[in-house]
This record gives structure tokens, sequence and C-alpha cells, in this order.
């Protein structure tokens, strides 16, 4: 069974708690070792100059009142009973008549002689002492425990903006920086600690991420401004060939390339993120159908369920003639458009063809352009899916690519509820 996550902030407060017990422990067991020591010595000394007394006064035969000696006291621990019978003097802490006491026993002629003073009120003391130790170690581990909690929450809160900054970067918005967003979450300036290093560090990529892409689309849009003007002269002149196998070949590659410099020009357009939808409201399952009949090619379409959607026509056409141009072009037949849009739910369009399917690359990342390394589905400029894809964000539509459990590609289409907001 997997254990449930424990937070940065849990780690590190926790470890600081653990770690302030541990020194109050060692702490508390030193000053309670040190104090008894000396406090139980000092009654142990006492007692023992008493015994010492006691002894003086029993060898010369003198009373011992107020000594609190005892000659052979039934109540004397055993283990000091043998000790003096041994020949030896020692000292037991024990009980006489229900007291807590202090012995002392050491041989007398043929008899053991022993001598008690109170005891006590020496344990309540190091049972206070120790309850002092114990009181003032948890509001010690208490107190750090709060201030490595509110120290590790400043750093976990700017930990989780960084994360999510660099989150806003994978899914495409390269303006999204750090910044002292950071230091910010955390209540104040940090200084160039770690957290500030990666938090710059995630910066610097995403503005070198950025600046790359920014030449690459610069060059794209170029690139493709550049050969269109040529390209239409090209192709006017082209047509003044005479007929013939040649012309059709030369005209061929060249609206192959016209259409190239096409979607290069399209893509520049929808990465500048300007694009913006011109609403409008249509049937969907007559939409669909002239969108594929459009593209003159042998295409099932299946209504499931029909009804009036609001969306960009010229848009929508352009996906799903994309879709349905490469379910030809890399699958195989059938390809089927499936329209369900039941009133109340979610208009659905499924455009799936029964070829090799897309390839696991493709599934991962999404489309790549200049890309089709799908094993069995044909060559290409891997556009068309790139093209679908952002214009589908600019309606806000949810598009999917998928590969059915039978074999074959399948894109799913997600048309949103209301009207999509500007990108």
């Amino acid at each position: 069974m997997k254990r449930p996550a424990v937070s940065l902030r849990w780690k590190i407060a926790l470890t600081v708690m653990a770690v302030s017990c541990a020194v109050a422990a060692v702490l508390g067991a030193l000053v309670h070792n040190a104090v008894a020591r000396q406090t139980v010595g000092q009654v142990r000394k006492e007692t023992s100059a008493n015994l010492g007394t006691a002894l003086d006064l029993f060898e010369y035969g003198t009373s011992r009142e107020g000594l609190n000696s005892l000659l052979d006291p039934p109540q004397l621990p055993a283990a000091l009973r043998r000790l003096a019978r041994s020949g030896e003097h020692g000292t037991m802490v024990g009980t006489y008549r229900g007291r807590l006491v202090m012995w002392a026993a050491a041989p007398a002629d043929r008899h053991v002689m022993a001598v008690w003073s109170p005891y006590g009120n020496t344990h309540r003391s190091l049972d206070k002492l120790d309850t002092a130790i114990l009181g003032s170690a948890v509001l010690a581990a208490a107190a750090v425990a709060l201030a490595g909690l509110f120290l590790a929450q400043r750093i976990s809160r700017r930990l989780a903006t960084t994360a999510a900054v660099a989150r806003r970067i994978t899914a495409g918005d390269l303006d999204a920086r750090v910044g002292n967003g950071a230091d910010a979450a955390g209540g104040g300036s940090a200084g160039q600690d770690e957290v500030a290093a990666v938090a710059a560090a995630l910066d610097s990529v995403a503005g070198s991420l950025q600046r790359r892409l920014q030449a690459e689309q610069r060059f794209t849009a170029d690139v493709a401004h550049e050969l269109r003007t040529p390209l239409t002269g090209i192709l006017a002149s082209a047509e003044l060939l005479p007929e013939g196998r040649p012309k059709e070949m030369i005209n061929d590659r060249l609206r192959a390339l016209h259409r190239l410099t096409e979607d290069l020009l399209e893509i520049s357009r929808l990465d500048s993120g300007t694009e913006r939808a011109d609403l409008d409201a249509y049937d969907l399952g007559t939409l669909v159908e002239g969108s594929v009949r459009a593209t003159g090619l042998d295409t099932v379409v299946r209504i499931a369920a029909d009804r009036v959607i609001e969306t960009d026509r010229r848009r929508l056409d352009r996906i799903l003639a994309n879709l349905v141009i490469n379910a030809h072009r890399h699958g195989r037949p059938p390809v089927v458009v499936t329209v369900d849009a039941p009133p109340g739910g979610p208009a659905i369009i499924e455009v799936r063809d029964h070829g090799p399917g897309y390839s696991a690359d493709l599934l991962e990342h999404g489309p790549q352009r200049f890309r089709t390394d799908a094993p069995g589905r044909g060559k290409g400029h891997g556009l068309g899916l790139t093209i679908a894809v952002g214009q589908s964000a600019v309606l806000g539509i949810d598009l999917r690519f998928t590969n059915a459990p039978d074999g074959g590609a399948r894109t799913i289409l997600r048309l949103p509820d209301a009207a999509p907001r500007a990108p």
C-alpha cells in the first residue's frame, strides 16, 4: 500500500521538532543526573556521618539518642544487611515505618548498626525537578516546532510558486516568470538563497526558451512571406507552359510548395497569439457534413445527435479538413466522422480511421512540425495536425489524439458549451 505523501514543510517541522526533543531529552537527563547526584550525595554524606558517630558511641557504650540509629533493624534492606555483615559500609534508599528514608549500615561487634535519615523531601524535590524539566522540554519543542513550521511554510510557499510558474511555462505561457514572486510569497525578501537561485535559473531558462521560440517563429514567418510572392509568380508562369506531363509535374510540385507556404504562414499567425474566433450559430451536423464533403474524399459521416452550436465555421472547417485528410493519407479506410451533440450534453466530433494508429510519441507529446514518424502512416510535413491543434485552441476545443481499442487512429473534439475566451 502506497504511503500518503508528506509535504516539505511538515517534513522540515517534524525534523526540527524531533531534533529539539532529542536535545531536550539529553540536556534533561544531564541536568537530572547532576542535581540528583548532588542532592542524594548530600543526604548520603550526612547519613554516613551519623553512622560514624553512632558507631563511636556504640563502642564507648554511650547513648545514641537523637541519631536515629538502630541495631539489627528488621526494615533494613536485605542487600544492605548482607553488605554490613560482610564487613563493609554502605547506604541505600528504603522505608522505615512507611516513610522513605536513606539507610546507612555498618558492622558493629556481632550486630549491624544502621542509621536512617528522612528521604521523602529529597525524593519529592527530584520529582518536581523532573516535572519541570519535562514541561520545559515540551514547551521548548513546541516553540521550536512552530518556528520550524513557520520557516518551512515560507520555503514551501516559495517553492510552490516556482513550481506553478514552471507548470505555466510547460503549458505554453512563456511570459510567466517567478521574479520576486517566490520571495513575496514567503513574506519578504529572502536574499540570494537556494530557492531564489532556483527561481532565477527557471526565469533564465524560460527567457532563453522564449527568445529561441520567438526567433524560430520570426524565421518561419519571414521565410513563408518571402516565398509567397515568388511562388505566386512561378505558379502564374507555369500556366504558360505547353500542355503535357512536364507541366503537370511542375504544377503539382508548385502547388504542394504553395500549400506548405500557406501552412507556415497560418502557423506563424497561430503562434503569435493574435488570432480571434468569429463566432456565429450553426447546425453542427450540417456544418460537419459540408466540411467533410469539401475535402472530396470518401468519408462516412454519422450524426448520432445534432443541435445548433456557436463556433467559427472557417476554423472548424480547417480543423476537420486537416483531420480527414490526415486520416486518408496515413490511415486506411473506412474513415468515419461521428457527430454526437445531444441537448444538455457536450458536443463531440470523432474522426477515426482503421490504419496503424498514432505513434506513442505523438500520443505522449502531441503533433510535431515536420515530423511524421509513425510506422506505416506515410510521409508528410506534420503541419496539418499542428494547425488543427492551434485552431482548436483558438476555438476553445478540447482536442485529443487516441488509438481505438480495435485499431486505428481516433481524434476526439469536445466543443465548448459556451463561447470561448480569446487565447
